[in-house]
């Protein structure tokens, strides 16, 4: 079982050593510091996610991404996700073919509908079009990604006259995905235009998502699309020990989980809540050798061939998720090839 092993990260604003936030632009250059430690340590892929708020710092996954890019020679870089909802098709593609320009091959798409909602207003879309927004510009992203040149008549997108875009790709096809967090009509979307499936679990344990894998394996088959890759993501932070990775994440876990759920009127969690995931849930945090069990587990629940944690939480600091990845990459890689070898 081959499996790819990734790192996304949202470009949360971490704190310094004197528990004071950092400024925006700090946060990313150390996001670019740790996609370049990424691809020393050989990790696969590192995805950036779209934010358009005060609590995390990346607004524009391309840019820092290419930044990466020219450091880097061999990860594959990929954004965790695109909000293609308030985007523009035709915008992305020439953002990713740029970025695929730039780094000789290597730049992937991950489309959502994302998880926050501030970029519909900010952008001049209608919260009350968030499903039909999403099914037409996927349907868009899709033909222009496989059949340039392009004639298109949308209702929420612009029309197309035998469109191609630039630049050309050398490559073949950009890599996209589709990022699901539990839809089963989203889980079907994907399958019916043949891109891979990303499962975002933020919560509860992995084989819960086992059905919505084998939903998208038979709608594949249903609509005659060729077998397609299954990834997912989640939560974690690696340390040395348990112990100590448990002491470092809680904290972080608690002050951003605190926040985004009293926005959304989640209960406030609890240090048993947190402990109970990281034993039972899809959270990867640990030592190497239990984030390597857990992953191994995971990815044959889902017969998956792609994992990506998520290495940034609130404020947890830049050092200690630098030294998270160089475990991830150096010991928990290799560990988990092992297991499932």
């Amino acid at each position: 079982m081959n499996l790819e092993l990734g790192i996304d990260h949202f470009g949360d604003i971490t704190h310094d050593e004197h528990g004071q936030p950092l400024p925006h632009a700090q946060v990313v250059r150390n996001v670019v510091a740790e996609g370049v430690l990424a691809d020393a340590v050989g990790v696969d892929f590192i995805g950036l996610g779209e934010h358009h708020r005060d609590d995390f710092a990346i607004s524009a996954p391309e840019m820092v991404l290419a930044a990466i890019a020219a450091r880097t020679e061999r990860i594959r870089l990929g954004s965790a996700v695109t909000v293609l909802s308030s985007d523009d098709p035709v915008r992305v593609w020439e953002r990713f073919s740029t970025l695929d320009a730039l780094s000789d091959g290597r730049a992937e798409v991950i489309l959502g509908r994302g998880s926050f909602t501030e970029s519909f207003p900010l952008f001049g879309y209608a919260l009350g079009d968030y499903e039909a927004l999403f099914e037409e510009k996927l349907a868009l992203f899709a033909a222009l990604r496989t059949e340039q040149p392009v004639t298109w008549q949308g209702t929420h997108t612009q029309q197309l006259d035998a469109a191609t875009l630039y630049p050309t790709l050398e490559h073949g096809p950009l890599p996209a995905w589709v990022a699901v967090g539990g839809s089963p009509q989203s889980v079907i979307r994907a399958a019916h235009h043949g891109l891979p499936l990303m499962l975002a679990i933020i919560g509860g344990p992995v084989a819960r998502f086992a059905p919505f894998a084998d939903l998208y394996r038979r709608a594949l088959a249903e609509f005659e699309q060729p077998e397609q890759p299954i990834g997912y993501h989640s939560f974690g932070h690696i340390a040395e020990t348990d112990e100590q990775a448990v002491e470092e994440f809680y904290d972080a876990w608690l002050a951003s989980v605190s926040r985004i759920g009293s926005e959304r009127g989640w209960s406030r969690p609890t240090r048993e809540s947190f402990l109970h995931e990281v034993e039972h849930g899809s959270m990867v945090v640990g030592s190497p050798e239990t984030a390597a069990r857990k992953i191994a587990a995971g990815a044959k629940a889902l017969g998956a061939s792609r994992f990506d944690v998520k290495v940034s939480t609130g404020p947890l600091s830049h050092e200690a998720i630098s030294r998270s990845i160089e475990l991830y990459g150096t010991t928990v890689a290799p560990l988990v090839r092992d297991m499932l070898a």
